[in-house]
């Protein structure tokens, strides 16, 4: 089981920072996190960047269980 880290409006969405999840690939931890934590976690992953270990990656990246597949939102804000 990879390790599942969720910020910002992901976080929000799923209800939780932090899961285990299995899969193979990173589509597959989504695809299972997607199941886990329904239709409004679905919209926020639709925006986000996905990265494995610190990497940005492709869906068909496969990951092992001492992975980390980070979900990234989007952010706004800064100085005015």
């Amino acid at each position: 089981m990879a390790k599942l880290r969720l910020f910002a409006s992901a976080r929000e969405a799923a209800g939780t920072g932090s899961d285990a999840i299995d899969g193979a690939t990173v589509a597959d931890v989504l695809a299972a996190a997607t199941q886990r934590y329904g239709s409004e976690f679905a919209e926020v992953l639709t925006t986000c960047r996905i990265w494995v270990n610190g990497n940005d990656v492709a869906p068909d990246t496969m990951v092992g269980p001492h992975d980390e597949v980070a979900v990234l939102p989007p952010v706004s804000g800064g100085s005015t």
